[in-house]
């Protein structure tokens, strides 16, 4: 029982580490690089305190070298995924009675391992599995998995205190309970930080959780469960299983006690799971809570009185950095024709000094795509701009999937607005450019908003304010993240809460309190303290 009304440490965003060469944080993890990439690993299903190990086998590797076993995963059948269910139900009783400041303590406890001795660990396991640099597993893996517990303990802690009004003989008070039922959390490829902030910032407000990570993540996934476990998180509050996407679904959706859905993925995935959650609406003992970031189709918009240089620079940066495979990167961008020679110069030159290859090599800016199906689609969309009549492949273009699956940065000039990869998001280092006439700013705003179906991020370049007023009131629905002068990439945890609208998601921000307020069922308790004795009301006299 609490004996105290707790101030949590206050949240502060986790420092970046340089790994400049003879750094200790360079050579810790480039030691558990060699270290975990020379072990075969056999991963199995976590189901309460259970290992369970299947049988039913497939292999891992890393998308930049695919001919080198990692180890293997185990596949769950239906039976197994209803296990996780009934496991978590079980486990819900207990955790939700738990006192929230023990919860917040397992979770801080989780940050500190991460920020500490797992740090090394983490960064380098998700540099294997999503072949990611050194630079961007730190801001990731590390940073920003570190910031979502801490900054989340703090929000939870904020959403409890806040407590209504009560008036002479009345008191009144606010709860939030959690949701009635278990969360199904699924989580993406290209961010160990998200596979880990979404069941547990569920978990965190006392919910359960099924968490289906990414194929392609399974391998850094296994990180997380053994620092969560090590930070003291109860047996069965986040249950783990992989295999057959579509039958854990189906059998999560199923059930009665589905109470709500965590989700980073594609929008046609997330679409076809809200039809389904919709057509087991009668079946669910609450409605459940839908929270989804998916896709996006991100832009940079540069005003003619931006700096070229700046503007180059966020494009290969924003494109470019983990091979374009954000869901916040910049995939189309409109150029003024007075800044296009320069723009594309400086790019040009960037580009030339880029050097591509396995994430161990810290000198080395972009490494290899997720997966042979990301490969040959970026590879075909980069074939058919060749072919184009209205596209031409101005900058990079080649691709290699030989030893692993690399695809270099690439940039495609369009005339014609509307070209197919400037509307379809290819999730790779592909940018597409379209030079609009400087004088047709005001049009190209309205083409900005109009030309794509998703609102993630978006970002404009000037030096006229007037431009910058304009632009920000004509964008307001086209990103959830907008960016001044800036790259559409890199939001910051407490800083810059992220999600978009429209096909981009449910805009429910990650990272900021409206995103835990999704996973809590609030209740009012009026207590009055001498209650009335006579129905009859003054009026009545």
């Amino acid at each position: 029982m609490s004996k105290g009304f707790y101030k949590v440490p206050s949240a502060i965003n986790e420092p970046v580490k340089s790994y400049a060469p003879g750094t200790q944080e360079r050579e810790l993890t480039l030691n558990s690089f060699k270290e975990q990439y020379s072990q075969l690993v056999d991963i199995p299903l976590f189901i309460g305190g259970e290992e369970i190990r299947t049988g039913n086998t497939k292999d891992l590797f890393p998308p930049f070298d695919h001919k080198h076993k990692l180890g293997v995963y185990h596949q769950a059948d239906k039976a197994l995924v209803e296990k996780a269910i009934a496991t978590a139900l079980e486990a819900k009783t207990k955790w939700a009675a738990m006192p929230w400041e023990h919860r917040a303590a397992i979770f801080l406890k989780a940050a500190e391992l991460l920020a500490g001795p797992y740090r090394a660990k983490i960064n380098a396991a998700t540099m294997i599995a999503q072949a990611k640099t050194l630079h961007q597993a730190e801001i990731d893996a590390a940073c920003e998995f570190i910031d979502f517990l801490r900054f989340n303990v703090e929000y939870m802690s904020q959403i409890y205190s806040e407590q209504p009004l009560s008036v002479d003989g009345v008191w009144n008070r606010l709860e939030h309970r959690p949701l009635e039922g278990f969360v199904y959390a699924i989580t993406p490829f290209n961010f160990t930080a998200i596979s880990g902030n979404l069941p547990s910032s569920v978990a965190m407000m006392g919910n359960v959780v099924v968490w289906k990570p990414s194929a392609t993540q399974i391998y850094s996934a296994r990180v997380i469960v053994e620092v969560f476990k090590l930070a003291g998180l109860p047996d069965g509050v986040i249950n783990v299983v992989y295999g057959d996407s579509a039958m854990i679904t189906d059998t999560l959706l199923a059930s009665p006690d589905f109470a709500g859905i965590h989700f980073t993925g594609s929008t046609g995935v997330f679409n076809s799971m809200w039809t389904k959650i919709g057509q087991n609406i009668n079946n669910y003992k609450t409605y459940p809570r839908i929270v989804g970031e998916t896709g996006g189709k991100d832009y940079v918009l540069a005003h003619p009185s931006s700096c070229p240089k700046e503007v180059a620079v966020a494009l290969t940066r924003g494109a470019f950095e983990y091979q374009g495979q954000k869901c916040s990167a910049a995939s189309r961008a409109y150029i003024p024709a007075s800044l296009w020679p320069q723009v594309k110069d400086f790019m040009a030159a960037d580009l030339a000094t880029i050097k591509m290859g396995t994430p161990e090599d810290p000198s080395n800016f972009v490494s290899s795509v997720i997966s042979e199906s990301s490969f040959d689609k970026l590879a075909k969309a980069i074939e058919a701009a060749k072919a184009a009549t209205d596209a031409e492949v101005v900058l990079g273009g080649k691709y290699d999937k030989s030893v692993g699956y690399f695809v270099e940065p690439t940039v495609i000039l369009t005339s014609n607005p509307k070209y197919d990869t400037m509307e379809t998001e290819l999730f790779g280092p592909v940018l597409t450019i379209y030079v609009y006439e400087d004088a047709k700013w005001t049009e190209t705003l309205k083409l900005v908003d109009e030309t794509s179906a998703y609102a993630l991020t978006g970002a404009i370049f000037s030096q006229c304010r007037y431009a910058i007023a304009e632009a920000t009131e004509a964008l307001v629905n086209s990103a959830g993240n907008f960016y001044i002068n800036d790259k559409p990439t890199g939001a910051v945890v407490g800083q810059q809460p992220f999600g978009g609208a429209r096909a981009s998601g449910t805009n429910d921000k990650a990272g900021s309190i409206l995103n835990l307020l999704r996973w809590v069922s609030p209740r009012t308790i009026k207590e009055t303290f001498v209650p009335a004795k006579d129905y009859k009301y003054p009026f009545l006299g």
